[in-house]
């Protein structure tokens, strides 16, 4: 079951809106076949598992691993389970039922009902915590929240003056290159006004393979000069706002929200409609603290640089349980979690 994980993870932000999954065949304790789900569209683990066997008689007497509960109806691909039933595979080992609804136990049953043994939960917490952000999605209907920032020695996350329209950094090189690949990993990035006004970013990922998150940006009152940077051609764009507007490139859509009633509710309401599944949350000290105190989020990702500032904006306050430190280069970098989550 590990060998699925591991192979399951190698497609890390190519499988949206699927979960990562991998699947291993054995016979007598060796493994005959292995493959994992490359992205959305193509074959499922199982069935490149399968295709991987080469002597196909020995299905008869194998065991098929996968870290996820076999799908059992049709999408852009055929269901898994009818293909496991119809190779006459007769043990099946299972990390973690399917959340989704068109799934949920009903693939398990199907493979039962054909006569096959069935093992579930092995590695269960595993097999969630890899595909937590389909979990989220699907089991409380919201995107999977993490946020991200990065803070001085003393606590701030920004001067109380700039001399440009830049970024100013508190981090080196590789820690920024380890949040560019991050971007790649998740369905969207999120920042706020002024954000955009003071450091005119791209909010794309560069000097990585990977896809391109959807740029989110609350922009209440259309402020944002519409030659900034998040509007250009190198990603979509979704304005948060009060109303929409004229004259915007093509690549950019509205959601429109009510700013009197909790906003991150309605941000995350609007993406689990729009089937994004995580958001990456690299706003300024008050779009995260929205997020923290409406209690939307779910991991927190705080890089501590070597430098400090005495006094700007103060980085945001949240109640945390640290699950992770290490050092990025010369930065520390300190994971933290909302709460358990399995």
């Amino acid at each position: 079951m590990q060998r699925c994980l591991d192979l399951a993870e190698k497609a890390k932000g190519h499988t949206y809106p699927n979960p990562m999954v991998g699947s291993v065949v054995v016979y007598n304790d060796k493994i005959i076949g292995e493959g994992y789900h490359q992205q959305a569209g193509h074959p499922h683990a199982e069935v490149n598992a399968i295709n991987n066997v080469t002597e196909k008689h020995l299905l008869k007497k194998a065991t098929l691993y996968v870290n996820l509960e076999p799908c059992c109806h049709t999408g852009k691909t055929p269901p898994c389970s009818q293909l496991i039933i119809s190779k006459e595979i007769p043990n099946v080992v299972i990390g973690t039922q399917d959340p989704h609804s068109k799934v949920a136990g009903k693939g398990i049953e199907q493979l039962q009902s054909a006569g096959i043994n069935v093992t579930l939960g092995v590695l269960k917490k595993e097999a969630q915590e890899l595909n937590r952000r389909f979990f989220y999605f699907h089991q409380k209907k919201r995107p999977y929240i993490v946020l991200k920032w990065a803070e001085t020695t003393d606590g701030f996350i920004a001067p109380q003056k700039r001399s440009q329209q830049a970024p100013v950094w508190i981090t080196g090189k590789k820690s920024r290159n380890k949040v560019h690949q991050w971007r790649t990993e998740e369905q969207s990035i999120l920042v706020g006004t002024q954000t955009v006004i003071d450091d005119n970013p791209q909010l794309t990922a560069r000097g990585v393979d990977g896809n391109q998150p959807l740029r989110i940006v609350i922009d209440r009152a259309l402020k944002i000069d519409r030659k900034a940077n998040v509007f250009d051609s190198k990603a979509e764009t979704l304005l948060i706002s009060q109303k929409s507007g004229k004259g915007y490139p093509n690549n950019v859509r509205f959601a429109t929200v009510d700013f009197s009633k909790p906003l991150a509710q309605q941000i995350c309401n609007h993406l689990h409609q729009q089937n994004i599944q995580s958001i990456i949350v690299e706003g300024g000290s008050k779009t995260l603290q929205t997020f923290i105190n409406e209690n939307l989020w779910d991991e927190a990702r705080v890089f501590r640089g070597n430098q400090s500032f005495t006094k700007g904006v103060k980085a945001p306050k949240l109640q945390e349980i640290l699950v992770d430190k290490s050092l990025i280069g010369e930065d520390e970098l300190f994971i933290y979690r909302n709460q358990t989550l399995f």
